[in-house]
This record gives structure tokens, C-alpha cells and sequence, in this order.
């Protein structure tokens, strides 16, 4: 029997590439493995799943079985890959080696562990996965205090739908605005105050000290470095993703910020792709679903037998902020250029420029966001 297309990894990169796969090529054997219980659903509903009174079961898609059904593959759950061997063309599995024909490494990012003094580090939740979600949701109570752990674009999503949802925040962030590395801070500022307008409190250019535990029913309180105590039920960490690198470290294959590959999504071994929030395509380590869902149909065909190089159109963000709608197509760090800003309140619209007048990216906000596809067809591709 040949040995399978083996994807390690069942969140959107894992079973979009299995689905672009299997269009192409219907008779290969395929095998996923994934360390939760491999249901699908979209990880971005989890950010709104609190405002549409979303359990983790409704937020489900389809469950493994269904899954393995509809892709006519094995789909195995709560198993993780122990080692890669690269020279045997084999991976091992709780003891068990199994060989595989090319091997794809779809294992997402994982987010940053925040390090808090105090007594009550089993009142800290990060949320990224679908189980994730069920343990959030499941302990928190009914109106609760929420501390959310960051100002990035996970941290303010966050905020504006549980505070939609009924519940009460708070937003902590060493940071001197919202969404530092996204937004220039006329829109950062406009973001803030519709927050502040749904009565999320925001604590800025400060950050968690200590989260010691109070009496029962009191939950927590949170000491900021600036002297402030908060109260909470609960802290949601948002401060940031890292790639998963271990499994791929520990097998010998290049690693940088992510798993480093080509515009192929081949790792430094010829058989073995990554694929999504883990890999660096060409120096780029994006954690965003449009880039996955290019690269997930360009190694579909590669591994249908047809190579084929991903490449990058213009990529906005759409950030789920209903009460302050935001589009950004963020400048890459190298790109030299200033913001010029127009609009008033809410509705904004930032143009970063090169002195020469080439677009190299946009922020938008409020009725603004409707200039997208105008300005969709200036920006240059992010990889040609």
C-alpha cells in the first residue's frame, strides 16, 4: 500500500488544504492528525461568537468523522506527532512510525504565555482553539469581569464582542495606542473612544503586575504596574502568537521566525511543506486567513504533481470591530513612506505613500472602509 499525504494539523490551513487536494486528486491516500478533537470551524468566529450567544458546539462545523467522510481521508484526533525523521520519510506517532509519501506541516501558532505573580494563574485563559472557546465560556460567569491582556487586533476584537455580549472589560496594554503595528493613531484613537463607548475600560502604557485570588464570588483582583487594582472574574491573554516550530526544530528543518520555505511551501527537505500561521514564505510570516488560503490551493496543486509557486495579492484585513469598522492593509516594516490622514470621527481614511506617490498601504475606518476596493486596485501584491 503507498504511504499517504500526511498533514499534521486539522484548524483552517489543515482542512483547506485537504479539501483544495482532494479537487485535484481524488485517489491518493490522505491522513490528518490532529492533537484536539478535529472538528471544523472558522477561527475567526471565535471573536464573535460571545455577541451571537455562540457555544463552541454551535460554532462546529462538522465533526472529525464528518470530516474524514467528506475528505476520504483518516483523520486521527488527540494524537500528536512525537519526532520527525526526514531521512526515513516517517514520522512517529505515540510509539507507532508512520511512513508518509509528502508530509505538511499545518501546526498554526500558539499564543504567548504571559508570566503573572500571584495566586490565581488558573484565572488566566488565552482562547485559540474551539476548546479553548468551551473552557473560556464555560467559566465565565453570566455578566462577568472580563480583563483582557493586550490592545492588538486579538485584544480590541475581543473586547468589542464580549462588551457587545453583556459582559464587563477591561483592556490592559504596555502600548501608547490600540493596535500599535496596524493602525496610525488617528484611527488607533478613533477605535478607542467607540470602546469606551460600549464602557470597555482601557488601561494603556501600563501592564498586569499581580492577579492575586479574593473570596469566594469576588474573583480577582489585578494590580497594574502604575498602582491601579482592578477586579475581574477572569483575564484573557491577547499579547501575541508564536509559531509553532518545535516538532520541525527538533527534525533538522531551517526555522526563523516560523518555518522557513519557498514560494513552493517546501521546508528544507524536499518531501515535508508547511503550510499557514507556522510558515515564513519568502521572509513572511503572516497570520491571516487570506495568505492561507493561497497558499493552501498552490500546495494543493503541488502535491497534485503540478508545482506551483504561491503568490500574494493585495491583502487587506478586515478587523471584526462593528463598533468601529476597520480595514488595513498594514505597509511592510521595510517600506519607506509617510501616512497622510483624511476623514472626521469615526470615519477615517489613512494612505501611506512613498515619496513618489506609490500606495503601500491604507487604514480605513467607519463609512470609509468602503474606499477598499479602490484603493485594493493601487496597492502592490504583498509576493508577486
Amino acid at each position: 500500500m503507498s504511504a499517504p499525504v500526511v498533514i499534521v494539523g486539522t484548524g483552517l490551513a489543515g482542512y483547506n488544504l485537504a479539501r483544495e487536494f482532494r479537487k485535484r486528486d481524488t485517489r491518493s491516500r490522505l491522513l490528518l492528525i490532529s492533537a484536539d478533537d478535529g472538528r471544523s470551524y472558522s477561527k475567526p468566529m471565535l471573536s464573535t461568537g460571545f455577541s451571537k450567544n455562540k457555544s463552541a458546539d454551535e460554532l462546529s462545523m462538522a465533526d472529525a468523522g464528518k470530516m474524514a467522510e467528506q475528505l476520504d481521508a483518516q483523520v486521527w484526533t488527540n494524537s500528536r506527532v512525537d519526532a520527525i525523521e526526514p531521512g526515513l520519510g516517517a514520522i512517529s506517532v505515540a510509539g507507532e512510525t508512520i511512513r508518509y509519501r509528502d508530509l505538511v506541516l499545518a501546526c498554526g501558532a500558539q499564543p504567548v504565555a504571559p508570566v503573572i505573580p500571584g495566586d490565581a494563574a488558573e484565572r488566566v485563559f488565552a482562547i485559540n482553539d474551539l476548546q479553548d472557546y468551551a473552557r473560556f465560556r464555560q467559566a465565565l460567569p453570566d455578566g462577568g469581569r472580563v480583563l483582557i491582556l493586550g490592545a492588538g487586533l486579538v485584544g480590541c476584537e475581543y473586547a468589542n464582542d464580549l462588551a457587545q455580549a453583556g459582559y464587563q472589560v477591561q483592556m490592559v496594554a504596555p502600548c501608547e495606542q490600540l493596535m500599535p503595528t496596524l493602525l496610525p493613531p488617528a484611527l488607533a484613537a478613533a477605535l478607542q473612544a467607540a470602546l469606551e463607548g460600549l464602557g470597555v475600560g482601557i488601561h494603556l502604557n501600563t501592564q498586569l503586575a499581580a492577579l492575586q485570588q479574593l473570596r469566594e464570588g469576588e474573583g480577582c483582583a489585578a494590580r497594574l504596574l502604575d498602582g491601579q487594582v482592578l477586579h475581574c472574574d477572569l483575564v484573557l491573554s491577547a499579547i501575541g502568537l508564536r509559531p509553532r516550530t518545535e516538532l520541525a526544530a527538533a527534525a533538522g528543518l531551517q526555522i526563523n521566525r516560523g518555518i522557513v520555505v519557498d514560494r513552493q511551501l517546501r521546508t528544507s527537505h524536499d518531501n515535508i511543506y508547511a503550510l499557514g500561521d507556522c510558515a515564513e514564505v519568502a521572509g513572511l510570516n503572516l497570520l491571516y486567513v487570506m495568505p492561507l488560503m493561497s497558499g493552501a490551493r498552490a500546495l494543493a496543486e503541488t502535491l497534485a504533481g503540478q508545482p506551483t509557486s504561491v503568490s500574494y495579492g493585495a491583502m487587506p484585513i478586515t478587523i471584526k470591530t462593528p463598533c468601529c469598522p476597520l480595514v488595513v492593509a498594514p505597509p511592510q516594516t521595510t517600506a519607506e513612506g509617510s501616512w497622510s490622514l483624511s476623514g472626521e470621527g469615526r470615519d477615517l481614511r489613512g494612505e501611506y505613500r512613498h515619496r513618489d506617490g506609490l500606495l503601500l498601504g491604507y487604514a480605513l475606518s467607519g463609512a470609509c472602509v468602503a474606499a477598499r476596493m479602490e484603493l485594493n486596485r493601487e496597492l502592490p501584491a504583498l509576493l508577486p
